[in-house]
């Protein structure tokens, strides 16, 4: 079974575009955290109730792979899902960029996040939100 798949929607701003008039590569490191967000969200766990509990979730690889150009006014779907969660302190995340309209894959990637506690050492996730996150996987 599939993970489900939280999926958020933006609609492509004239600053994110570059002199090219395409979105600025950048921009899709961004809209990887509004998907992340957004599926913390749909599995019960905001991101804000994490933080407030002592539990960030770092950064530390991004991959993107670039497909089609995003233009000014496009709407895009960022589709986002818990692709593993390893040891309950290390997680792997996958997004896939949509132009809504015509359904065209513009961008794939990943990000691999530690958490970590307020000073930044290596915790795991409660068990409660990690089983949360495996279920899920699980397609549960």
């Amino acid at each position: 079974m599939s993970a489900p798949t939280a999926e958020a929607r933006v609609r492509v701003r004239y600053a994110e575009t570059d002199q090219m008039g395409v979105v600025y590569h950048a921009n899709y490191v961004v809209w990887f955290e509004v998907g992340r967000v957004e599926l913390l969200r749909s599995l019960g766990l905001p991101y804000k109730q994490l933080e407030e509990e002592g539990i960030l979730i770092a950064v530390v690889e991004v991959n993107a792979r670039y497909k089609r150009p995003a233009r000014y006014d496009d709407e895009i779907a960022i589709r986002t899902t818990v692709k593993q969660v390893r040891g309950g302190s290390i997680i792997r995340i996958g997004y896939q960029v949509v132009r809504v309209c015509d359904e065209e894959l513009l961008c794939e990637g990943e990000t691999v996040h530690v958490v970590i506690d307020r000073e930044f050492k290596k915790s795991r996730l409660p068990d409660h939100y990690a089983a949360r996150m495996a279920g899920e996987m699980a397609g549960e």
